[in-house]
This record gives C-alpha cells, sequence and structure tokens, in this order.
C-alpha cells in the first residue's frame, strides 16, 4: 500500500528499510524520502516505523 504519494513509498519498502537495519524513523526518511514533500503521511509513516522496529530481530554488533 502506498502511505506516501509524493515520493511513491509503500509500507513494504519502509518495512525493508527497518529490516536493512535503519532504526529510527528519521533514517528511513533519510533513505527514503517519506514525509518530505506535503508531511500528510508522517503520522502514518512514523506508526509502520515504529511497529516494525519493535518486531525486528535484535542483531549485536
Amino acid at each position: 500500500m502506498y502511505v506516501c504519494l509524493c515520493k511513491a513509498v509503500t509500507d513494504s519498502q519502509i518495512k525493508e528499510s527497518i529490516i536493512d537495519g535503519a532504526h529510527s524513523f528519521a533514517e528511513v526518511q533519510k533513505t527514503l524520502g517519506v514525509s518530505t514533500g506535503c508531511g500528510k503521511c508522517m503520522q502514518q509513516a512514523k506508526s509502520i516505523v515504529e511497529t516494525t522496529v519493535k518486531k525486528a530481530p535484535f542483531h549485536p554488533a
């Protein structure tokens, strides 16, 4: 499902970004550009990030 129409970012892309190592909304935003246009998607994108971070497996350094 598209979350950010301005940058054509989907929920799957946001989740994949977390799996690939992003740990915060700011990191996902920097990587994907989500919520850098009109900003209407910010709450939904943040919610997806928070939920996915909680579910992501922990990989110690």
